[in-house]
């Protein structure tokens, strides 16, 4: 058993972010003691006040992104649920899709469904480190090419795509670019107002620092909404006069009450990261990261997946202990030494072939902004009694 004065490190922020800031929980609390109401759905004035905080919610998501247009933000639960918005709302049978090898399953199991359904899918492949040469999406991509879809940095590794490259081939090929910004959007700029990215999935509780629950997908100019079918239909507080679905954004892809408590826990978290500045969050991540690799490296017996670079990724790092099923090993960490992480394939499975680790898998750190040096020495340390044998 843990030793009850023992603190805990916690390095699980790739699966989500905790401790949240204080901030988060206030918002949260506030807004359930003082508004309560359904945003959108009635005109006295706890509503007004509930649709007031979804769009300052909104406002400060698309301000963090360089999204010039807050109504092009549209909410939903997750990265999961905007990713197949995008997937399913744009794509047709006889369209082709190009994605990334590193692509985690919320894009690979829709691509596979859609497979079935007359999409043509092709997957670039990533080198073993995990890098893409963004002249081998041009190479992939045919005439009937509508979509690129592709992880702006791997939930297993960290390693980042060079998403500006791969959008500038989109562009040229006339198709849109998909990024899936789970892992970065906090954690590393992006600015849609110079980025060539047509849609922007995000979710709320990584490095957003926001609550579970909160998500969205942030819908660019070039894409044709009349093509774009939602991925569901019903009451959106607009246009009750009519059976048909709003065409006009952000109503068209958010049927049904949005989850306000959170959102307004979620403009909370945005605010926390944007007062610190991404920049100086990406530093402080670098930092980390790249104490936590070259000490992992230094340990005999143990294979770190990956670059090597931290300037290459994100705070995400994966490895496997000589003689240790990843399993076993996360059990002595969180046990013994009190050290939270994940293991197994991680719902990437394309991304562990592509390293070279499946079906085993690893263990993952996954940084955050509130980690610190000291934990990531004293996670070293632990980690070398492994692979030494001891516990």
């Amino acid at each position: 058993m843990i030793p009850s004065e023992r603190p805990l490190i916690y390095f699980d922020h790739a699966a989500t972010s905790w401790p949240k800031p204080a901030e988060v929980g206030l918002a949260m609390a506030r807004f359930l003691d003082e508004v309560g109401a359904n945003p959108g759905r009635s005109g006295h004035r706890l509503a007004v006040d509930a649709a007031q905080a979804v769009f300052s919610a909104r406002d400060a998501v698309a301000r963090l992104f360089g999204e010039p247009d807050p109504l092009r933000v549209a909410f939903g639960h997750n990265v999961t649920e905007a990713l197949n918005l995008a997937l399913f709302g744009y794509l047709r049978p006889g369209d082709h899709v190009v994605a990334g090898s590193l692509e985690h399953n919320s894009v690979m199991r829709p691509l596979r469904f859609l497979e079935q359904s007359g999409v043509e899918v092709s997957i670039v492949p990533a080198s073993r480190q995990g890098f893409f040469d963004p002249e081998d999406f041009r190479a992939a991509a045919k005439p009937n090419t509508a979509l690129i879809a592709v992880n702006h940095a791997s939930n297993v590794i960290g390693t980042l795509a060079p998403v500006r490259e791969i959008g500038r081939v989109a562009r040229e090929i006339g198709a849109l670019l998909l990024v899936d910004a789970a892992q970065t959007g906090g954690a590393y700029p992006i600015d849609l107002g110079t980025d060539p990215i047509d849609l922007l999935a995000f979710t709320g509780h990584k490095s957003l620092y926001g609550p579970t629950g909160t998500g969205g997908l942030i819908v660019g100019p070039r894409v044709d909404l009349d093509r774009m079918r939602p991925l569901k239909f019903g009451g959106t507080g607009s246009r009750s006069d009519s059976e048909d679905q709003p065409s006009f954004l952000p109503d068209r892809f958010e049927s049904g009450t949005l989850n306000a408590v959170g959102l307004a826990g979620l403009e909370a978290g945005v605010h926390w990261v944007a007062e610190r500045g991404v920049e100086a969050v990406r530093a402080h991540e670098v930092f980390l990261t790249q104490r936590l690799i070259d000490g992992l490296t230094a340990v005999p017996g143990l294979t770190v997946y990956g670059g090597g670079n931290a300037r290459l990724q994100t705070a995400t790092v994966s490895f496997n202990i000589a003689g240790w099923e990843p399993s076993d090993a996360a059990l002595r960490l969180d046990d013994d030494h009190a050290i939270l992480c994940r293991v197994g394939l991680h719902c990437s499975p394309a991304a562990h072939k592509t390293i070279g680790t499946y079906p085993k898998g690893a263990v993952r750190f996954g940084l955050g902004a509130m980690n610190t040096a000291e934990q990531v020495d004293a996670a070293l340390a632990a980690v070398r009694r492994l692979a030494d044998g001891g516990r």
